[in-house]
């Protein structure tokens, strides 16, 4: 068995959008994509992108992605990876392909001088916090992810 991680390349979209679906659906947020697959595809592609994503085949079938774009630490003075979304289908896990991605993603760090990778986790999903764990990754338990959009988001950006 072979495991192959390659960046996305344009025509790669849908299928890039159809992980993102998937993702919502494991982590019961389908209700909350209201992204396209034209809009994905402009993300990733457009001149100037930030946003980029690796794809992992296994034996040529595709197994999972990593989406992921530079974020900046004013305490650290440089910038750093920010991993959107990690997601290894489930006929594919326990092979160690998210393993795989996020190695790629660390090594891409070591070679741009960028200290340090952050992401999100949901608080249910043990087993992926189990698994970042593994790898040594902390979770910080006094940092909670604020959010403001929708209605919220268009009452502050109406207000002097």
């Amino acid at each position: 068995m072979s495991l192959k991680v390659r960046p996305a390349v344009p025509g790669d979209a849908g299928l890039v959008f159809s992980l993102i679906r998937e993702l919502a659906d494991y982590e019961n947020l389908t209700d909350k994509v209201d992204a396209t697959q034209a809009m994905i595809d402009e993300a990733l592609f457009a001149p100037g992108s930030t946003l980029r994503c690796d794809i992992a085949e296994w034996d040529g079938e595709v197994a999972g992605q990593a989406i992921w774009f530079t974020n900046f630490s004013t305490f650290r003075g440089r910038n750093g990876l920010y991993l959107e979304d990690l997601y290894v289908r489930p006929a594919f896990r326990g092979r160690g392909i998210g393993r795989a991605l996020l190695a790629r993603l660390a090594r891409e760090c070591e070679a741009r001088g960028w200290p340090r990778m952050e992401w999100v986790v949901l608080d249910w999903n043990q087993p992926a916090i189990d698994f970042y764990r593994s790898l040594g990754a902390e979770l910080a338990e006094d940092w909670r992810l604020v959010r403001l959009d929708g209605e919220a988001l268009a009452r502050l950006a109406n207000q002097p």
